[in-house]
C-alpha cells in the first residue's frame, strides 16, 4: 500500500497540472496496485474482511468517478472525485482499525525529478 500513497500523490499533481494522460496512467497504476494487493495479500493480520472485498467495497466507485473526470478533462470534477477517493482510503483504514493511517491531499510536490505540467 505504500506504493498506493505515491500513486495517490502523483495523481493529484497530474490532475492539478491537467496532464490527463499522466493522471489516467496513475489511476491505472492504482488499479494494478490494488489488484496485486488483493491477489498476493488477500488477508492481513487482524483484518476480518478479505482484502479483495474491502478494495471492491471502498475503492471501485471513487476510482470509476475519477477515471470519468480524467476522460472528460474536467478539473472541477477531478478535484471533487479526488477528495472522494481520499475519503474512501480513510474510510477503509477506519473500518480495518488502521485509522491512524490518514491519507490527505498532498501539500507540496516531493517529486522534484518529475515534470507534471507539460505546458511549461
Amino acid at each position: 500500500m505504500a506504493q498506493s500513497a505515491v500513486r495517490h500523490a502523483k495523481l493529484w499533481f497530474a490532475g492539478q497540472s491537467q496532464n490527463w494522460a499522466l493522471a489516467a496512467y496513475e489511476i491505472d497504476e492504482l488499479h494494478e496496485g490494488f489488484e496485486d494487493a488483493a491477489q498476493y495479500h488477500p488477508t492481513h493480520k487482524h483484518i476480518k474482511q478479505p482484502i479483495p472485498e474491502l478494495i471492491g467495497n471502498f475503492m471501485n466507485k471513487p476510482l470509476a468517478a475519477l477515471e470519468q473526470s480524467v476522460k472528460d478533462q474536467n478539473l472541477h470534477a477531478f478535484n471533487k472525485n479526488f477528495d472522494s477517493l481520499t475519503a474512501a482510503c480513510n474510510a477503509c483504514h477506519q473500518s480495518t482499525e488502521f485509522g491512524f493511517n490518514q491519507v490527505t491531499t498532498p501539500l507540496f510536490n516531493p517529486f522534484a525529478n518529475q515534470k507534471f505540467d507539460l505546458n511549461h
